[in-house]
């Protein structure tokens, strides 16, 4: 589940060795699938902060519709069974759990950039239990990233919301399962997306009973939007613009096709200035060019380690 906000991964890239270069139709493809995925968290930012839908409760039935979509592709287990189990729980129940409940407080253009330390942390993550080895350009790139999303999220009196916060741990998982899906065998797409589905259903819906006791009457009150919303997010943004991408990654090289997909986090804090008012000041536009210009640098080296692809992702 990819949707995040640029190269954040919900899933292992595998490091493709296809063309040099796009061709017309896969390039439209991918922009589509990234405006897709900045769509989609900009509608996500709605759901939980506008509309009030609790974000664990949102998530558990987005998992639920992706895992009835892709059930027929559950089988067998990928193994080993226990990594699996886990890379589910890290990418959907810890992840995206965490992601919605921080957009309650954060707008998804700040959202779209402090996700970008996923990045540096997935790259980080590869050199501790992978034995990746980095050269100075991307170390350049990790230290470039680092410095915007800290600009991003710094605030008067050396203060980091807890928002904040919960999207860089949001990252984390997300990265930590990237790395973690490195060490198995490949996965085909529908059946990580069943496995993180199962994952996520099983874990959020105990959760958002005992934390958050949903009140019906909320999405009730959505109505018909809402649904729309919840059949887009796990539908065409989970299975369709998920699917596709990673039939593109399998197609290309990961470093060719990484750094296009910075056409989310730009099209997140585009779509979030227009429709949900989003901040655009200087802090904002130097912070989110800093850290832009560090994943650029990152994801554009060749290296063994996951490609962080573009969350969610979310």
């Amino acid at each position: 589940m990819a949707e995040r906000f640029g190269p954040v991964v919900q899933a292992s890239c595998p490091t493709g060795r296809g063309p040099g270069k796009v061709n017309l139709r896969d390039f439209l493809i991918l922009i589509g699938v990234c405006l897709t995925w900045a769509a989609n968290n900009v509608i996500s930012k709605i759901v939980v902060a506008e509309w009030h839908v609790p974000p664990l409760l949102y998530a558990a039935l987005r998992f639920a519709i992706v895992l009835l979509a892709t059930l027929p592709w559950l089988l067998p287990i990928p193994r080993p069974t226990w990594r699996i189990l886990l890379v589910g729980l890290l990418m959907g129940g810890g992840s995206f759990a965490i992601l919605f409940v921080g957009l309650q407080t954060v707008t998804p253009s700040e959202a779209a950039i402090v996700s970008q330390a996923g990045v540096p942390i997935t790259t980080l993550l590869s050199i501790i239990m992978l034995g990746e080895r980095i050269a100075w350009r991307r170390a350049l790139g990790i230290t470039l990233t680092l410095v915007g999303v800290l600009l991003v999220v710094w605030e008067p009196g050396f203060a980091v919301s807890s928002g904040m916060l919960l999207i860089l741990a949001s990252a984390f998982f997300a990265s930590l399962g990237a790395v973690l899906m490195k060490q198995m065998d490949e996965i085909a797409p529908l059946r990580f997306q069943a496995w993180v589905g199962l994952m996520g259903f099983a874990a959020l819906t105990p959760l958002t009973f005992i934390l958050e006791n949903p009140q019906w009457s909320v999405i009730e009150a959505a109505g018909w939007p809402f649904l729309a919303a919840l059949l887009f997010s796990a539908l065409i943004v989970s299975v369709v613009a998920h699917t596709a991408y990673y039939v593109l990654i399998q197609r290309y090289e990961a470093n060719l096709l990484s750094p296009l997909t910075l056409i989310t986090p730009l099209a997140t804090i585009g779509l979030g200035v227009a429709i949900t008012g989003d901040r655009l000041d200087a802090q904002m536009i130097a912070g989110s060019a800093i850290a832009l210009t560090g994943v650029l640098i990152v994801a554009v080296r060749r290296t063994r380690a996951p490609i962080p692809q573009a969350q969610e992702h979310s």
